[in-house]
């Protein structure tokens, strides 16, 4: 393998620009050669603040705003609402933090730390019970009348190691059981735990744990549409087979299937990097499942959550909306805002941007990395920024 490396100032900030030209030369088992060139960045916008005056210039559709619910929230990733209508958010910091409005303006006025626990990433509410995820873990307590959190319980342990993709997250689906995203620990690799890089579904005691689907190599969005209830998931692709590949997945989840990661990806293509176990890819293609659409590649989908409120417009009623936290190796620049997918017949037809503007001066700059997604009880629609430490509320008059 043979890397040149070019370095380039940006905007007197020194931004890190590194043109990667690689050429993958390997053995097969069947020594056989493969010869692939592949050209790639490193490509990081500068972060600036978020300020009052970048966030009144974002762009959405004509009649919605967007403006700051809450700041200051150090690394906000994660969020659910209570039955009681509280916000809970989690932070890499290794906590949850619950957010409360108790005069009624709309906006929390009281936060507190309800949880402490390393790595604490993906939270749910389930029958009036709070669901945590950490690298290894899921827990679960009492919801205490004034939103704090009882004693935690495991009721699920060694899950595998996280490596490159740590961040679990969780969810029920319309039959009552628990999905865990599990990543993968690495970029693209042979896997030697079984559960790396899928989907486990357990019920919600965490009895059952099974392989729901794999292939998947971090599908930290995932979300049931409301009229089929069929699962729908984004799923990241690999690194480095350049500035357009591999493009980001929409995926319709099934039991039992193969999303091809790392060895198939997009709509049939060949990993030559890495050879499946006793099969050809083209063998392995055939049995792994398609996605139904694709994205710019790099841009990180992060969250994925079907409209089911009624504040929108009619048009967005079981639309999914994704996040998209932003590239670091990709020129130009990709995400960096909140997609709108919508569906007929159960199926994605159209993907067009909901928010974007985030990504500024012609890509060189961006006040915002985009992570959770949840939808509040008015059907508006919360936004965590997990570098700049606010939570954006998205509405519509």
């Amino acid at each position: 393998m043979s890397l040149n490396f070019e370095n380039q100032s940006l905007m007197k900030k020194a931004l890190l620009f590194l043109l990667l030209s690689t050429s993958i030369i390997m053995a097969q088992k069947k020594d056989s050669l493969i010869s692939e060139n592949i050209t790639g960045h490193i490509y990081k916008p500068k972060m600036v603040g978020a300020t009052e005056e970048r966030i009144s210039q974002l762009q959405l559709p004509q009649g919605f705003k967007i403006e700051k619910f809450a700041d200051n929230l150090g690394e906000p990733r994660m969020m659910a609402v209570s039955p009681q209508g509280n916000i809970y958010v989690s932070r890499r910091e290794g906590d949850v933090v619950m957010l409360k409005d108790t005069n009624d303006d709309g906006k929390p006025d009281h936060q507190q730390t309800v949880v402490t626990k390393e790595g604490a990433h993906g939270v749910a509410f389930h029958e009036d019970m709070f669901y945590l995820v950490t690298v290894n873990d899921v827990f679960r307590a009492q919801l205490k009348e004034d939103g704090t959190i009882g004693e935690l319980e495991k009721i699920i342990g060694n899950l595998p190691d996280g490596g490159q993709h740590p961040n679990r997250t969780i969810g029920f689906g319309p039959d009552g059981m628990l999905y865990i995203s599990i990543g993968s620990t690495c970029n693209a690799c042979d896997e030697t735990r079984e559960e790396n890089a899928t989907i486990v579904r357990t019920n919600a005691d965490g009895s059952n744990r099974t392989i729901f689907a794999s292939g998947l190599r971090n599908t930290i969005g995932f979300d049931w549409h409301p009229e089929t209830g069929e699962l729908f998931g984004m799923d990241s692709g690999i690194d480095w087979l350049g500035d357009d590949e591999q493009k980001e997945e929409l995926n319709r989840i099934t039991e039992g299937a193969d999303y091809g990661w790392p060895y198939i990806y997009d709509d049939g293509k060949y990993n030559k990097a890495d050879e499946p176990p006793k099969m050809t890819w083209k063998e392995y293609a055939q049995k792994a499942t398609e996605p139904e659409m694709l994205f710019t590649a790099h841009s990180a989908p992060m969250n994925l959550k079907f409209y089911r409120g009624k504040m929108f417009p009619s048009e967005y009623k079981n639309t999914a909306l994704v996040t998209f936290r932003g590239s670091w190796n990709r020129r130009p620049a990709s995400g960096h805002k909140i997609m709108k997918v919508t569906f007929e017949n159960g199926k994605p037809v159209k993907a067009e941007d909901f928010v974007k503007g985030f990504l500024m001066e012609e890509g060189t700059s961006r006040f915002a990395r985009l992570a959770g997604l949840v939808e509040l009880p008015d059907g508006s629609l919360l936004v965590s920024d997990d570098t700049n430490g606010v939570i954006y509320r998205v509405s519509y008059n």
